[in-house]
């Protein structure tokens, strides 16, 4: 699946994963592939994102939502911190 994470001034991360954790407001949950489309809002948090490799890149985020569409994953937050 392909994931964006974007703030209002720049894109952060754009490219395929296998799974990415992120903070919502009722708690910590993770998104797989064949996810079922969701729209959450985010609390500020650490999101991790998988590779298919295995790799994981943790980000610091502050408030946002999370769209799941398909195959298509997308973090729109107001901060990040890499």
């Amino acid at each position: 699946m392909n994931l964006v994470v974007l703030t209002p001034s720049r894109q952060i991360f754009e490219g395929e994963i296998t799974s990415v954790k992120v903070p919502g407001i009722s708690g910590q949950f993770e998104i797989l592939k064949g996810h079922a489309p969701i729209v959450s809002a985010l609390e500020q948090g650490v999101i991790t994102v998988r590779d298919a490799v295995g790799s994981s890149q943790t980000y610091g985020i502050t408030k946002g939502f999370v769209e799941v569409l398909g195959k298509e994953v997308a973090l729109l937050v107001q901060e990040v911190e890499v």
